[in-house]
């Protein structure tokens, strides 16, 4: 389950705001993060109870649309740190790399990481048994990651998942935008691939032409 090669970023609304926020530290995130932690743990001890058994190892998750990292590193009191990308410091026990909303729907058990892996749309690098661990934990642990994260607001949570709703919608739509973006401008890429592939079908077949007509003159001269 191992491979150098990074998946690339797909044009999304996630790229484009990871382009916008590029230059904002990854630190600014971290605040965010330790209480997201401390929502899971009080949701899903189950999961965290399990994270113990990694203790010790550090995964690096790499959304490949986004201009930072993070790093988790289980154990009794796990962790989750923003890192930039160039940061090297330190060397993790394995690396996942993927994009954002793939990964988030692998967290929540809507894909199947296998499945990811094989159509390359997940990349795993480093300690792979250890990524097994990982996901073994987090399967069946129910995580929902936007009903977590409202679940601390009460009885606000209603209007805002309806308001969040609504972005959903937007995000939808310009995601559906950019894909026919996408096609459009790929497209002559595309045809011209086929015309080439087309075209070295058409030499390959020549080339077995020849061959077969030479063996058939040196099977005469032979002969003869």
């Amino acid at each position: 389950m191992e491979s150098p090669t990074h998946s690339n970023p797909p044009l999304s609304p996630v790229l484009v705001a990871g382009i916008a926020i590029r230059p904002l530290p990854p630190a600014l995130l971290q605040p965010f993060l330790d209480a997201a932690m401390a929502i899971f743990s009080r949701r899903h001890p189950g999961l965290f109870a399990r994270l113990e058994g990694l203790a010790g190892s550090t995964f690096r998750i790499n959304p490949v649309d986004l201009p930072f990292d993070f790093l988790l590193r289980p154990g009794p009191s796990p962790s989750l740190l923003a890192v930039s990308k160039e940061t090297g410091a330190d060397r993790p026990t394995a690396a996942i790399h993927g994009p954002l909303l793939t990964l988030i729907q692998l967290l929540e058990g809507k894909l199947d990481g296998d499945a990811l892996f094989f159509s390359r749309d997940l990349i795993v690098e480093g300690d792979t048994e250890a990524v097994v661990t990982l996901r073994n934990a987090v399967d069946g642990a129910g995580i929902d990651l936007l009903k977590d994260l409202l679940w601390v607001l009460g009885p606000l949570a209603p209007p805002v998942r309806l308001a969040l709703g609504g972005a959903r919608a937007i995000f939808t739509r310009l995601d559906n935008d950019l894909a026919l973006l996408r096609r459009a401008l790929l497209a002559p890429v595309i045809d011209r691939y086929e015309a080439q592939a087309a075209e070295l079908r058409e030499l390959r077949a020549m080339i077995a032409e020849l061959r077969r007509q030479r063996r058939g003159r040196a099977t005469e001269t032979k002969g003869g």
